[in-house]
């Protein structure tokens, strides 16, 4: 615990502050319920059939559940485009949508994915990553997201507008009319990608524009690292960054502690090995899967394809929920060999067929159209002849020839990686 007191210049709300074991209660008591409203959606039941809600009530139980993944979701929502844009996955439309309600939007991502949007007040829970960043009533915020086809937008408005501020839609683009509104309305804040806003105040000090009321910056979007963070500061900005999707909405937010990114209240967190749904110990890296605790759009195990790692121990500003490291890259790692794709849920099933392989890399080397797989395992003891069985095995899930090299236990970089594309490229 450290002694900053900046650390706890932002009041907790009820949640974020309370007893872990008091909450974790709360969410078991929350699952079956969730499962039960994702049974009633065409496209959640299919994926959930023969499961009894009532018994999802462990987070063991939960992990034996299938994992949802966004190519999945696409294809299905393709397939229905006709009948259901949603793909059967939500429980609120419009009047023409198998005579659902209740949507107040409806947004189109890249795919393209339609997302929903819900009616209560802060439908993605942005409001709580707006006050660990020092957003408060009363401030002008000036939001640089999109307000074209996604949702990113109006995430972070109606968050700031929960939380009592006022929005300024600067939107993207358009550099030298959003310097000029900074200039005449002088904001307290700005939401928006962390790049959009380096290029404004790049932009402010070629032109000898000066925005001294800006002070605080929420962004997401893309990566945050922590050289941009400090350039930031060195003009009197502290940015804090949010981890959120349009299919979930919050999923993490930083704190002043600057550790990791704490999960929000009103998600489920999992982090599983890429390519399966099985959960990694914990600081391993792999697939950062979420559960929705709502019933507008009640997706159980969604995969999101990003890579993370939950980090030991409770956030320093007294927030009990549990952190991960923030967003560590991309979990599709399919790669085509010799025309041939190899995805991670194979590698999976080559570590499920023998009990004595803990973890493997497949590593695929060489030039194009000259490529070699090395299957890289780590084994507790390697039983005679394990090479040439795995070898076999690779062939026959993959119909692809590889070498393995068995390797000791810890060998294999904590990365989230399990399919390696080390080829050169000309």
């Amino acid at each position: 615990m450290t002694d900053d007191p900046r650390l706890f210049s932002t009041p907790l709300d009820t949640l974020e502050a309370r007893d872990p074991a008091a909450r974790e209660a709360a969410l078991m008591t929350a699952l079956p319920g969730i499962v039960r409203a994702a049974q009633a959606v065409p496209g959640m039941a299919a994926l959930l059939e023969g499961v009894d809600p009532a018994s999802v009530c462990t987070r063991t139980a939960l992990a034996a559940l299938p994992v949802l993944r966004k190519p999945e979701l696409l294809e299905q929502q393709k397939a229905q485009r006709a009948t259901d844009p949603f793909g059967g996955y939500s429980a609120i439309g419009w009047r023409g949508l198998r005579g659902l309600s209740g949507a107040r939007r409806v947004y189109q991502s890249p795919g393209p994915i339609y997302e929903p949007e819900g009616g209560s007040p802060d439908y993605w829970r942005i409001a709580r990553a707006l006050r660990a960043a020092g957003f408060e009533a009363g401030d002008l915020v000036h939001n640089s997201f999109s307000y074209h086809l996604t949702p990113g937008a109006w995430m972070m408005e109606s968050g700031a507008q929960t939380l009592g501020c006022t929005v300024f839609p600067g939107g993207v683009g358009n550099t030298e009319l959003q310097l000029q509104a900074m200039t005449d309305l002088r904001p307290d804040a700005y939401c928006g990608t962390p790049s959009f806003l380096r290029i404004l105040l790049e932009k402010a000090a070629e032109t000898g524009v000066v925005i001294p009321s800006l002070k605080k910056a929420l962004v997401s979007g893309e990566a945050f690292p922590p050289s941009l963070r400090d350039w930031l500061k060195e003009r009197g900005i502290e940015g804090y960054q949010a981890y959120a999707t349009a299919d979930v909405g919050l999923i993490a937010y930083e704190t002043a502690a600057r550790q990791g990114l704490v999960v929000d209240e009103g998600v489920l967190v999992e982090i599983v090995r890429p390519g399966t749904g099985d959960p990694v110990p914990e600081g391993e890296v792999g697939e950062v899967v979420v559960t929705v605790l709502h019933p507008e759009y009640p997706l159980v195990r969604f995969g999101t394809g990003d890579l993370s790692a939950v980090l030991p121990g409770p956030c320093p500003t007294g927030r009990t929920n549990g952190r991960i490291k923030g967003w560590m890259g991309r979990a599709d790692q399919t790669a085509k060999v010799r025309g041939m794709f190899v995805h991670p849920s194979q590698v999976a099933e080559v570590v499920r067929r023998h009990a004595h392989v803990a973890r493997a890399r497949l590593v695929v080397e060489g030039e194009m159209a000259n490529d070699r797989m090395t299957l890289r395992v780590e084994v507790v003891s390697a039983a005679e002849g394990l090479g040439e069985a795995v070898a076999h095995t690779v062939r026959d899930v993959t119909k692809l020839r590889c070498d393995v090299e068995l390797v000791a236990p810890g060998s294999l970089p904590n990365d989230g990686k399990v399919i390696e594309d080390a080829r050169t490229y000309r």
